[in-house]
């Protein structure tokens, strides 16, 4: 019984560490530090989003996939977690919800950047 607790506090706390840091990365492109996802790639804004609130759904969210955030993910910080249209959650960051770009091919890639004048890398402040 004991190694049972002992191993459900174990994983319990570690679960919980997991959600305590920033759930982005960063990464320098173009000069800029950028926050990235776990797998390198850039994170964007949109300027046609609100505060807290995602306007990029159906064919836009397609091509600018949200930076979604796990069941139980804890904001912190400047870091927030909104819930979209569609009931997915989402990762904010300074209340600006963060996607991916379907057309960047690889970690480090950025063109997304400036796509239709509405698109940002999401840098670090």
């Amino acid at each position: 019984m004991k190694i049972a607790v002992t191993a459900l506090t174990t994983l319990f706390l570690g679960m919980a560490g997991a959600y305590a840091a920033e759930p982005a990365q960063t990464a320098t492109i173009g000069g800029q530090t950028v926050y990235t996802d776990a797998r390198g790639m850039t994170l964007y804004t949109f300027d046609r989003d609100e505060a807290g609130k995602s306007n990029c759904d159906g064919d836009c969210a397609t091509r600018w996939p949200p930076f979604a955030a796990e069941a139980g993910a804890t904001p912190e910080g400047d870091w927030t977690v909104i819930t979209r249209s569609d009931g997915t959650m989402m990762w904010a960051y300074k209340g600006k919800p963060l996607y991916t770009y379907a057309g960047d091919a690889k970690a480090g890639d950025a063109t997304g950047d400036g796509v239709g004048g509405v698109w940002h890398l999401a840098t670090v402040e």
